[in-house]
């Protein structure tokens, strides 16, 4: 679920089975990503999974790294990882949001060969998109709460807003992901 122009363009991992099973992203009733979503204020109410179009208008889109499902991320290959992110660039080069942010510090290292990247916002650039690496929102990923998640989001919401106070406005609704 994706346009050009975003302001964030969320990037998962890989589709969970629940995922794949409903052909939404973070579908899993134990994610917190749509929640922290919202209390990090990036929407105005908690979306459902199968409102993920919803996003398009606040000008935002999601996508993964990985397209092949699977029941855990450890069983991606770092072959995997690595032809995802070159793909990931290349989309990130076509669609030109202002930012790209990859939810989880582990897929950003594996997919971008950069093993000392940390979460928060990175140096590169990506396809023109600056890069912030955000919290697993997965129920595995305990040592981050839902309240310290939604922090670290907010900061990546008040970066993305910029200046100009709106972060940049979306050029195209189709999506392409």
């Amino acid at each position: 679920m994706a346009a050009e122009g975003l302001r964030v363009l969320f990037c998962g991992i890989n589709p969970g089975l629940m995922s794949a099973a409903t052909g939404h992203h973070f579908a899993r009733p134990g994610n917190r990503f749509w929640p922290v979503l919202h209390r990090s204020g990036f929407t105005p109410r908690q979306l459902r999974p199968d409102e993920e179009q919803e996003l398009l208008a606040h000008g935002l889109g999601i996508t993964n790294v990985v397209a092949r499902a699977s029941a855990r991320a450890d069983e991606l290959s770092p072959e995997e990882y690595a032809e995802g992110g070159r793909l990931l660039a290349e989309k990130v080069a076509r669609l030109r949001p202002r930012w790209l942010a990859v939810v989880g510090v582990t897929a950003y290292r594996a997919a971008f060969a950069d093993r000392t990247a940390r979460v928060g916002p990175q140096e590169r650039t990506i396809g023109g998109a600056r890069v912030w690496v955000l919290p697993n929102p997965s129920g595995l990923n305990a040592h981050w709460t839902a309240a310290s998640m939604a922090e670290e989001f907010a900061r990546l919401r008040e970066a993305a807003a910029g200046a100009d106070g709106h972060g940049g406005a979306v050029s195209a609704t189709t999506p392409s992901s």
